[in-house]
């Protein structure tokens, strides 16, 4: 089997950092890891160089880039967009969806199935995430109002019966049936999300006892506090701040969420409990100008500027342009973040949200060799999926 041996790195392992160490890779598993220098030469050698030795980033939300949409539902659009993101270190990602038709969502079901059996040269593809069409009209944000509706059991249940790689679906839970939605989808070992919703408190805790566990982009398309009659009500930001049993999702991009609310969001809930997502949609790895949200030929068309996607009027961001390693240099720079916990959110946290970690998220022995070697300011040298080499930001290479 193929052997790949990284030495003279700074290893981020799941209880610290190993400051000069050797980590070794066969097929596509972590064979060992250790101080010192490495303890054979056979196979292919990287030396590190004294940078960092990260697991891989996983991003459980992301729409596309390198001027590709999944929603285009395109086999090459999805490997296009794969490659661009393992750039910047992502070497695990939950492809996602926008709202639209069920024949949309059926389409891209297929597309999925043939683009997942011939990546090679990513990311690897860990499921579905389907966002909408289930939302609150009052809090689409950028998603195109004509696809938004309840919750219809006919309906999502065909879609889910017709794929086994839906993973996660986000939707409101103060809709009509979103309560039977949720049940159907615990029942049916699919991650039950809340998002672009109006609730009350009241109301997400019916949610998390009905299936759901996970806030969809915090503080993005979701309620804060409200009042009706004079009484406050809190919305879903508190309550996904409050509650235990919810884990969160942030677009860490430094323009979604300011400073103040990054160090909030992670005061509150803690590494073990936020992961950090890209929410990138096509225009991530592209210069700023004119982009299309969703499909590129009936999609949203949006401006890019200032590091986000806008609607063309400038009253909404319209989608993220930010990547993985942006994420985690934001979480270190503008929250006051360590280096390990700003990783763990990008790795292990993401992992077990979605049902991955005993397979990916940390170096531990007998673990996928999913791996990035980065710099002190996070910038990507190395991408390795499965260990299988996808980016170096160099040629060099021995053995």
């Amino acid at each position: 089997m193929q052997k790949l041996v990284i030495h003279n790195g700074k290893i981020i392992t799941p209880t610290g950092i190993i400051t000069k160490g050797t980590l070794e890779v066969v097929g596509n598993k972590i064979n060992a890891i250790y101080e010192g220098n490495a303890k054979t030469s056979n196979g292919t050698m990287i030396d590190a160089k004294g940078l960092y030795i990260s697991p891989g980033f996983i991003d459980i939300h992301v729409h596309g880039g390198g001027g590709h949409d999944f929603m285009d539902g395109e086999v090459t659009g999805f490997l296009k967009i794969a490659e661009l993101h393992a750039q910047y270190g992502t070497t695990a990602m939950v492809p996602t969806t926008l709202t639209g038709s069920k024949e949309d969502l059926l389409n891209i079901l297929e597309i999925y199935d043939q683009a997942n059996k011939i990546n090679n040269n990513g990311a690897e593809f860990l499921g579905l995430h389907l966002e909408g069409p289930y939302f609150a009209m009052s809090q689409r944000g950028a998603q195109d109002p004509k696809y938004i509706r309840n919750p219809d059991p006919v309906e999502y249940q065909e879609i889910l019966q017709r794929s086994n790689n839906i993973v996660r679906w986000s939707a409101a839970p103060e809709l009509k049936g979103a309560m039977e939605f949720g049940r159907y989808l615990r029942e049916n070992k699919v991650l039950a999300a809340i998002a672009h919703t109006d609730a009350i408190y009241e109301e997400v805790v019916e949610a998390v006892e009905n299936g759901y566990s996970l806030s969809t982009h915090l503080y993005s398309g979701m309620s804060g506090v409200t009042r009706k009659n004079a009484f406050r009500y809190a919305g879903v930001i508190e309550s996904s701040l409050l509650m235990d049993e919810l884990d969160v999702e942030i677009i860490a991009d430094g323009v979604h969420l300011p400073s103040p609310l990054l160090k909030l969001i992670y005061k509150v809930k803690g590494p073990h409990k936020i992961a950090l997502i890209t929410d990138a949609m096509r225009a991530a790895g592209s210069p700023p100008g004119e982009s299309v949200l969703g499909h590129k030929d009936h999609g949203v068309k949006v401006i890019v500027e200032d590091g986000v996607a806008k609607l063309p009027d400038r009253t909404a961001f319209a989608g993220s342009v930010a990547t993985a390693d942006r994420l985690v240099r934001n979480m270190i720079q503008m929250a006051d973040v360590s280096l390990l916990d700003a990783v763990l959110m990008m790795t292990s946290t993401p992992a077990r949200i979605i049902g991955v970690d005993h397979i990916k998220g940390s170096l531990s022995v007998g673990k996928d060799a999913d791996i990035v070697i980065f710099d002190q300011n996070i910038q990507i040298q190395e991408t390795i999926v499965g260990g299988r080499h996808v980016y170096s930001c160099s040629s060099e290479r021995t053995g």
